[in-house]
């Protein structure tokens, strides 16, 4: 019976566990928190949107990073089969929009509490307060790992699963970045994904708490388009957050703000010509109206100020003053209201980390080290990550379940 130490009780952990444990193996989850799946229990805000019901291809366009990595692992643990797993496990799911799984009960706690049952009813041993420190490292094999008391425990193989930098409050703390590069490993360096950001221009500050829906957000880099969707987003007292923004932000180069344009089309289901008209309209009908009050019906209240003092249209003037130029400069507005991000968040508020072990020196197959045999990388620590939608969940269970394959098959000691 070949013995796994598991570094991190998180989702890739825990689900790694339960299918190591499952397939014969004795199985020891080390964590440093004092209680496990303390990420996980707050991902979804509280909700945890467990996974994205998609096929294999739509699921790897939603990956930007290193895609074709996660094929093997994807195909043996797709999304169904996380539902499947969860639903035999005692906790019912939904699919909202966008495809997105959540547990009925609409509490992240639920899938915390299976996947401890899980482990509990597999036999798994779980020891919190006990942050492993360093790998014990011998020909080319891992063997085992010290803890901070100093403490030795051996093993037939290690899998490390303590997640990212971002929530570094859960425990997140860039653990297995330092073991995976005192192992040799390859770190590209971690940087925030799925962030919200800062903007240049002031005037998002002035629309604080406005939430956008049904607009389209464009992401321009010289010629070049990088990212476009139609969705949601939310201006803040720093710049701009959001789905669509979160997403987005996957596309950029922290390196390379200053390079890019934002664009968002509050009137994505109106070409210029349909806007025109039904500003004409607007107008036709409120021709003493002052043009702040006259914009009502078109634009969220607390955008008609900015707007009109982007378009340089004073707040007070008449509706039957206004210029057939200064209608096309508001609607050239109203269909592309232009931002610049001047920084990320900070990684503390990301949702995932970009970066992590280069995947280039990972198994595929088995999320086995190229270089160290025994030793495996799972979820966020992998130089992999995805769009919001249940899909860096998913990545998480996936690399686990390849990785419990693999260690529940080594030679015991």
């Amino acid at each position: 019976m070949p013995h796994l130490l598991i570094a991190g009780c998180g989702a890739a952990g825990m689900y790694a566990a339960v299918h190591a444990a499952r397939r014969g193996c004795r199985v020891t989850v080390l964590d440093g928190n004092d209680r496990p799946g303390h990420k996980l229990s707050i991902t979804g805000k509280g909700r945890c949107n467990v996974t994205n019901d998609c096929d294999l291809d739509t699921f790897l366009q939603n990956v930007p990073r290193n895609p074709r990595f996660l094929y093997s692992a994807l195909s043996r643990c797709m999304p169904a089969d996380v539902q499947a797993f969860f639903e035999a496990e005692g906790v019912p799911l939904k699919t909202e929009r966008g495809r997105r799984v959540f547990p009925q009960s609409d509490r992240a706690q639920d899938i915390v509490s299976a996947l401890l049952k899980a482990m509990q009813d597999a036999g798994v041993t779980v020891h919190l307060n006990s942050r492993v420190k360093k790998l014990i490292l011998s020909d080319n094999s891992c063997t085992g790992v010290i803890l901070s008391d100093g403490s030795e425990l051996r093993a037939d193989a290690v899998l490390l699963a303590t997640g990212g930098m971002s929530y570094p409050r859960t425990g997140s703390r860039g653990d297995g970045y330092r073991l995976a590069e005192q192992a040799g490993l390859t770190v590209i360096p971690p940087q925030p994904s799925l962030i919200p950001l800062e903007t240049a221009e002031s005037d998002a500050a002035e629309m604080q708490g406005l939430s956008l829906r049904n607009v389209t957000l464009t992401v321009t880099q010289g010629k070049k388009t990088v990212f476009t969707e139609l969705g949601e987003m939310l201006f803040t007292h720093f710049g701009i957050s959001g789905p669509l923004v979160l997403s987005a932000s996957c596309r950029m180069d922290p390196q390379k703000l200053d390079s890019y344009l934002l664009n968002i089309d509050m009137k994505p289901a109106l070409t210029p010509e349909q806007l025109d008209a039904r500003m004409l309209r607007d107008f036709a009908a409120q021709q003493n109206k002052d043009i702040v009050n006259a914009l009502r019906g078109l634009l969220p209240a607390s955008m008609i100020p900015v707007m009109l003092n982007r378009t340089d249209i004073p707040q007070t003037q008449k509706i039957h003053d206004i210029t057939k130029a200064q209608r096309m400069t508001l609607g050239s507005c109203i269909k592309g209201f232009a931002l610049h991000a001047s920084a990320m968040r900070p990684v503390t508020e990301a949702i995932v980390t970009r970066g992590g072990v280069s995947v280039k020196e990972i198994n595929p197959n088995t999320m086995e080290s190229k270089k160290i045999r025994g030793l495996y990388i799972a979820g966020e620590l992998l130089d992999v990550d995805a769009y919001t939608g249940g899909y860096n969940l998913q990545i998480a269970f996936a690399t686990g379940y390849a990785a419990a394959l693999a260690a529940a098959e080594q030679d015991p000691a």
